[in-house]
């Protein structure tokens, strides 16, 4: 297999499904989330590009991109902590970035720890996000009779139509993942013919996410939270939600939920960017 030579006697290649086992150990030796599903996703999804940096034939850091056709969305950066500082890192993005379609617009979640790097590398920030934390306890939610029900199989084409809508492009193919792997994490708000929101959710190695939330008003994600959540305790989770939602994040912390962490959304060239209006909670900083 060809391979591109870089520095240190590091050489970067294409990922393929027989890597999975390596980088779910870069997974694990960094404290991350993602299962071998997740890793899936990357591979599979049309348009994605997975690269894998070895040293003396081991695997030592990763990068991929999910094509959202608007926006190459950038993910799964990881480095051996052993072989940190080298700069396996900026050559992995690198890399990444070359692969690029001319003028296409790249865009990623960054820890503050990530963010310089991300920025030499042209990343400007867009927005913030908050990790939000809870040990799911069902009595915090209160349970109201409204339009939240258990979203099914006929619903998909109808959610997944609108969430192009929303975020701009299509990730009809992430959702459905998300919905065969944790259908106790897909709820509908739907009148009639009105859709006012749905959300999805995945399982993880150290706990399991909920997002996408949207939702058309705040009380709406209320009740697709409350309705997922209530049936799940003692349950960890995890909700990635936008920094400037305060009433939002308010009611996450009377429901349990502890800030953890925080991301910052960055964009670099092109001019189309995904949105995160009406999320709630986004997919996570991997899938955007």
């Amino acid at each position: 297999m060809q391979r591109n030579q870089i520095e240190c006697g590091i050489a970067v290649r294409a990922m393929t499904p027989a890597d999975l086992p390596a980088a779910l150990r870069l997974c694990r030796a960094s404290g991350w989330n993602q299962v071998a599903d997740d890793w899936r996703v990357f591979l599979e999804f049309p348009g994605s590009r997975c690269l894998v940096a070895e040293k003396n034939g081991a695997v030592v850091g990763t990068v991929a991109s999910l094509d959202y056709q608007t926006c190459a969305w950038i993910a799964m950066m990881l480095v051996d902590p052993c072989e940190r500082g080298a700069g396996i890192g900026s050559q992995l993005l690198g890399k990444s970035l070359s692969m690029l379609r001319s003028g296409e617009c790249a865009a990623l979640d960054a820890t503050p720890e990530g963010e310089p790097l991300y920025r030499r590398h042209g990343f400007v920030k867009a927005n913030s996000l908050i990790r939000m934390k809870a040990v799911v306890t069902a009595h915090r939610f209160d349970l109201k009779q409204g339009c939240v029900r258990r979203l099914d199989a006929d619903d998909l084409p109808r959610v997944l139509a609108r969430d192009r809508e929303i975020f701009g492009a299509d990730r009809s193919g992430l959702l459905r993942s998300f919905f065969h792997r944790a259908p106790q994490y897909a709820w509908i708000a739907k009148d009639g013919a009105d859709l006012f929101g749905y959300c999805f959710g995945r399982l993880g190695h150290l706990y399991e996410q909920v997002g996408p939330i949207i939702a058309e008003r705040e009380d709406i994600g209320r009740e697709l939270v409350s309705r997922c959540l209530s049936a799940q305790e003692g349950t960890s989770i995890m909700i990635d939600a936008p920094a400037d939602t305060s009433g939002w994040l308010s009611w996450l912390q009377s429901a349990g939920f502890i800030e953890q962490r925080r991301f910052v959304r960055m964009y670099r060239g092109g001019t189309r960017q995904l949105s995160t209006s009406l999320h709630y909670g986004i997919a996570g900083p991997e899938f955007a």
